[in-house]
């Protein structure tokens, strides 16, 4: 039993004189062709559709099985469109470095010593122009059952995105079926200088590349491959920049970092954006760019990009997007976007610092907003701090709070039902609930964690608390829910079930709610200032448009149910256009969830009655 606590009304109705801060991001004006909130789902490709159960660590593919495009049938898709997501993001599709043997179909072998895992990783594409064979039912078809997916996922009324990963790719590239004029990356290279501008590497001259210490792939199984070394001269600079012939094993060493111009020093050999471009359009940087002598890595994945754009490819997720420089992206997106205006460009950046450039000059539609908001939400649910700094991070983003993607799992992250993170799916309810209604930014959900998965299975290469991303592995929530290809959760538990109802009335919501695409103002610094009885790990603001009106209110506490007094304030309540007087409010996640909004003097209070972990949106009936 949860000791009920009661907090006493402190201030029944205060004046409009008391003390108020607001902090309004977005007015409705400006909002008006954002028509509906975007809700992403990323899925790990392989790891979807795969029905063994068998998780042995290290298993082969045919030990534990793989998930191939066809598992994304008419089914499944419309259960993901009727969750209510409007993008899939199919991760791990380009062709990667792989330990299977395809030599059958013409592909060439990867030394294990270079690739991560038994599946390899995602990140070390080796073929841009194709798919990973492993998720081809015929793997010599392969890039026409992807092309398949798409239309199928289009049928669906959704829309796909694949990664592009433009800092680094495998070491051993090695594209089989590029289009004709396509040269592999590497191939013109002078490979006697450590930097040329139109070098697709960075060299090491006169030295060879040595495998890392400390590492024993395929847990020590034999491998023909496997002789301590792998053929590299000269050796290369290593994904991560690292500029040593022998990397750390825990460098990006199954990667090499591609060169844009940017030399040895970090100066720029190439033409940088005039004074003032952070105003322009991408037509006008599209235009800026036609005159411009570009290196050869840049063209290279230009060309790369729209070749999926004509695949029908609706947008990308950039992986460390930081690592290459702003320039690069105005001259690919703004091409990108030339050819489809409604292009979906989402970019892995973690320096604060650099946001507003990699928006503005880089001409990127969605940041991941992951040190500022996700970063603080994973430390209120460990109980490190309480919410009111929420309130500063929305302030100091507030000129690009529609960029700034929101998500509380994703594939390099931990999962929230793992110890590691919160034990406890639950918990991710508060989470999820902020992130998908604070701003009119882009919500996202890994797969999986609509179910409450934990990732405790030991898959082989890293650790537990995170789906593998480098082997063969089950993923048992999310195969409950799969019930053997049905995709009808009939194999989940009562508390799975009702998870997933959750998460699919929270984001249907949001796809729908004119007022998330409209104005915001935080109430919970008025709460602290004028309200000692207001819960320390409650989180409340309002959302509205001139169709709808929101109330949030959110308890990040898993102990105690609570009872208290929120104050509306006076300014609110003028934007509300309120009279002194009650009105209902009636919670849209679950009905039967009702309070009474009192008007007294231009101010407002409700008395709130929550659970642990439990959110409100209230609307204004």
């Amino acid at each position: 039993m949860h000791k009920l606590l009661y907090v006493p009304l402190s201030v029944l109705l205060l004046t409009s004189g008391c003390k108020t801060q607001q902090n309004t991001i977005v007015s409705e004006k400006d909002s008006e062709s954002k028509n509906q909130k975007i809700v992403v789902y990323q899925v790990f490709t392989r790891l979807f559709g795969n029905q063994n159960t068998n998780n042995k660590p290290w298993g082969t593919i045919v030990e534990n099985g793989v998930g191939k495009f066809d598992d994304f049938n008419q089914k499944a898709l419309q259960e993901i469109k009727e969750l209510g997501v409007t993008y899939v993001w199919y991760t791990g599709v380009p062709h990667h470095a792989v330990v299977t043997d395809y030599t059958s179909l013409g592909i060439s072998n990867d030394d294990p010593e270079v690739v991560k895992g038994r599946a390899g990783s995602p990140y070390a594409v080796k073929d841009y122009y194709n798919v990973n064979p492993d998720l081809a039912v015929h793997p010599e078809n392969r890039l026409q059952e992807f092309e398949a997916l798409i239309s199928r996922t289009h049928k669906a009324d959704l829309k796909v995105i694949i990664d592009i990963v433009p800092n680094h790719i495998a070491r051993k590239y090695d594209g089989k079926t590029n289009p004709d004029g396509v040269v592999d990356f590497g191939k013109n290279d002078d490979t006697s200088m450590e930097y040329k501008r139109n070098n697709n590497f960075y060299y090491i001259p006169n030295e060879a590349f040595e495998i890392p210490d400390g590492d024993v792939p395929l847990n020590q199984e034999s491998n023909p491959l496997i002789d301590g070394k792998f053929d590299e001269y000269p050796a290369k600079w290593t994904g991560n920049g690292s500029r040593k012939t022998k990397p750390d094993l825990n460098d990006w060493y199954e990667t090499v970092k591609v060169n844009y111009g940017v030399r040895p020093d970090g100066t720029k050999d190439f033409s940088e954006l005039p004074v003032g471009f952070e105003k322009k359009n991408y037509q006008e940087h599209f235009n800026f760019w036609k005159s411009k002598d570009v290196p050869d890595s840049w063209k290279k994945f230009k060309d790369i990009a729209l070749y999926w754009i004509d695949k029908g490819v609706d947008g990308f997720r950039y992986d460390m997007a930081e690592m290459v420089p702003y320039e690069f992206w105005s001259y690919m997106n703004s091409a990108i976007k030339v050819k489809n205006p409604n292009a979906f460009l989402m970019a892995e950046v973690y320096n604060p610092k650099e946001y507003r450039n990699y928006i503005h000059l880089g001409k990127m539609d969605y940041l991941y907003d992951k040190v500022e908001t996700y970063d603080k939400l994973k430390d209120v649910i460990q109980g490190k701090s309480n919410p009111d700094g929420l309130s500063w991070i929305q302030k100091e983003m507030s000129d690009i709070e529609h960029q700034m993607l929101h998500f509380v799992e994703n594939h390099d992250e931990q999962r929230i039902a793992s110890p590691e993170f919160a034990g406890n799916a639950e918990k991710g309810k508060p989470m999820m609930v902020y992130s998908a209604t604070v701003s009119t930014s882009p919500t996202m959900i890994y797969f999986g964690q609509e179910v409450g998965e934990k990732a405790a299975e030991n898959a082989g290469f890293g650790t537990e608390s995170r789906t593998s991303i480098f082997d063969y592995i089950g993923v048992p929530n999310h195969q409950r829910w799969m019930s053997k290809g049905k995709f009808d959760g009939t194999q989940l538990t009562t508390a799975e079930k009702e998870l997933r109802d959750f998460y699919k009335r929270l984001l249907n919501f949001t796809i729908s709610s004119p007022a998330l695409m409209g104005d915001y103002q935080e109430i919970q610094t008025y709460n602290r200032i004028n309200s000692a009885a207001y819960p320390q790990n409650v989180y409340s603001f309002a959302r509205w448009s001139t169709k709808q009106k929101l109330l949030v209110v959110t308890n990040f506490d898993s102990e105690e149910n609570i009872k208290f007094d929120l104050i509306f304030p006076s300014d609110l309540i003028l934007k509300w256009n309120l009279k002194d007087g009650a009105y209902q409010m009636k919670d849209q996640l679950y009905p039967k969830n009702n309070t009474n909004l009192l008007v007294k003097n231009g101010v407002g209070m409700l008395q709130i009655e929550m659970q642990p972990l439990e959110s409100f949106i209230f609307q204004l009936e």
